[in-house]
C-alpha cells in the first residue's frame, strides 16, 4: 500500500497517510465542502483497515476546526476503529496550542463521540 499527501489549502489541512500506521492531520479544517476532502482520506483508510499496523496512530494538530469538519473527522475515526476488531491498536494524538480551550474540548468532543481515549498534548505555538 501507498502513503499519500495532501496539501494544504487556506481552508483544509495539510494530510499524511502512510502505510506504516502513521495518520497526520494538521493546520485548518474550515471547508464548507469538507464531506469531498475527508472522504478521499477515508477511501485511503478503507483500504488501509483491511491489513492496518499493529499500532495505528492518528496526530491531530488542527488550530480551527469548523461543524461541517466536525462531522466528517468523528465519521472518519469511527471508520479507523475497524482497526480494534482486528485486534490491532488505535492511537489519538491531540495536539492543542497552550490556553486554547476550544480546540482542547473540541478533541475531547470527538473522544467522547467515538468513545475512544486520546492522548492530549499541550503545545507552545512556537513551531
Amino acid at each position: 500500500m501507498e502513503g499519500k499527501k495532501i496539501e494544504p489549502t487556506r481552508k483544509t489541512p495539510e494530510v499524511y497517510l502512510g502505510p506504516e500506521g502513521v495518520i497526520k492531520i494538521w493546520g485548518r479544517s474550515v471547508s464548507e465542502d469538507s464531506r469531498a476532502f475527508y472522504d478521499s482520506i477515508g477511501l485511503w483508510v478503507d483500504e488501509y483497515i483491511l491489513e492496518p499496523e499493529d499500532i495505528t496512530t492518528v496526530e491531530f494538530n488542527l488550530e480551527y476546526v469548523n461543524s461541517a469538519s466536525s462531522k466528517q473527522i468523528i465519521k472518519l475515526l469511527r471508520r479507523l476503529l475497524l482497526v480494534t476488531i482486528k485486534h490491532k491498536q488505535l492511537k489519538v494524538n491531540w495536539y492543542y496550542e497552550e490556553g486554547d480551550s476550544d480546540i482542547l474540548e473540541k478533541g475531547e468532543y470527538f473522544s467522547s463521540a467515538v468513545k475512544l481515549k486520546f492522548t492530549y498534548i499541550e503545545t507552545s505555538g512556537l513551531a
